[in-house]
């Protein structure tokens, strides 16, 4: 910008159009697809309650730093070649952390701890950085968040040097210090806390950049079943299972794609308090609907190979686990864009609650047959209960 001494490194925002998402950036989200799908494998291959809790916290690891990072190139603009090279480098930290997820909690915890804190604490300097003297606001938000981000990285790092419980507890204490900072608006001494005007976005790409992990989240699942499923010899009822995850996807599409996406665009971009509403739909709400794909992907994994019998726990917490945590995902997120909670999203919950009592009577099919004839529910209820809306709109 011509105002700026330093030369500015921000997006240039046109009023009444959306700043698009650079191919910059869906190249940096290819780390992210490998990084799902390392996830998945992590959960399959440790299905136990500390299993679960360890991958948890690595997922909402890997999430933080991409939501950041959305949030970062939200306003920086990509197109240009510093900001390019940084995502660039991001996407080598990217790696190195999505490589080491398997064994976080055993040989390569420092590795991934370095990946991580590097990623926040750096990207966040650059931001600082690149911001122009001039905007006070934004500088100082920059500084609250690399003072709260560099405290994490402490605890990162102390964990990985650690081992067993203790590293857990660390990484926990990390991870808690992140996420609590946003809602803390990142109050920092002396420079207090930050005002929901620093923190405003421009709604449309925000919204597409988020849809687009949604994607990544569906695509690894998609892929996860056919790789399974090119390994196994076929039968009818591996087919049968193979049909009912891929239309358990469209379902899941369809229930966050249909309306859901357009109208959280629409309502971020008329939002006079963009910053709020971005902080709660989709830096938080969307967790557990990424969170809930990837646990389907898990099970669907699980049926393709073993179809018949009695579904056991691991099969059932991740087959109705999956959906549920998808239902409530949605649900939220609707609700914060559109003020009412869907009534289709809450008969879904209930009617999965319902199947998680009677799960261990089903087979591994029956259950992933009914999961999905539960989202197809969902997903037809919905559109038809907001057809009407649409024909007026």
């Amino acid at each position: 910008m011509a105002d700026n001494p330093r030369g500015a490194m921000f997006r240039v925002l046109v009023p009444n159009q959306h700043s698009r998402v650079t191919n910059a950036e869906l190249f940096f989200d290819l780390v992210f697809v490998f990084a799902v799908t390392q996830l998945s494998h992590a959960l399959l291959h440790h299905f136990t309650p500390l299993g679960a809790v360890q991958v948890t916290l690595l997922f909402l690891a890997v999430w933080w730093v991409w939501v950041y990072t959305t949030w970062v190139t939200n306003w920086l603009n990509p197109e240009l070649t510093p900001v390019r090279i940084l995502l660039f480098l991001l996407m080598l930290g990217g790696l190195v952390l999505s490589t080491s997820i398997p064994q976080a909690f055993e040989g390569r915890g420092l590795w991934f701890a370095i990946a991580y804190a590097a990623m926040q604490v750096g990207r966040t300097a650059f931001w600082l950085f690149a911001t122009p003297p001039h905007r006070t606001a934004v500088r100082h938000n920059a500084i609250r968040i690399l003072v709260w981000l560099s405290g994490s990285a402490v605890f990162w790092i102390l964990g990985g040097l650690s081992e067993g419980e203790t590293r857990l507890w660390l990484w926990i204490v990390a991870i808690a210090i992140e996420y609590v900072s946003p809602a803390a608006r990142f109050w920092t001494p002396g420079l207090g806390f930050s005002s929901m005007e620093a923190w405003s976005v421009e709604g449309g790409h925000m919204a597409e950049r988020c849809a687009g992990f949604i994607i990544i989240a569906l695509g690894e699942a998609i892929v996860v079943d056919g790789a399974t499923f090119a390994e196994l010899t076929w039968t009818p009822e591996n087919v049968a299972a193979f049909l009912s995850a891929l239309v358990g996807s469209i379902a899941m599409w369809w229930i966050y794609f249909h309306r859901g996406a357009e109208a959280g665009s629409e309502r971020l971009s008329k939002s006079t308090e963009s910053g709020r509403l971005a902080r709660l739909a989709y830096t938080y709400l969307h967790m557990p609907i990424v969170g809930g794909i990837i646990l389907t992907a898990v099970a669907d994994e699980l049926v393709l190979k073993h179809p018949t019998g009695h579904a056991d726990l691991k099969t059932a917490v991740s087959a109705v686990g999956g959906a549920l945590l998808f239902l409530v995902g949605t649900i939220l997120f609707k609700h914060s864009i559109r003020g009412f909670l869907q009534l289709s999203h809450g008969v879904g919950i209930i009617l999965l609650a319902v199947t998680a009592w009677f799960a261990s009577d089903m087979s591994p099919l029956l259950l992933s047959v009914v999961t999905t004839a539960i989202l197809i529910v969902v997903a037809m209820w919905e559109s038809l209960s907001l057809s009407a809306p649409a024909e007026e709109e």
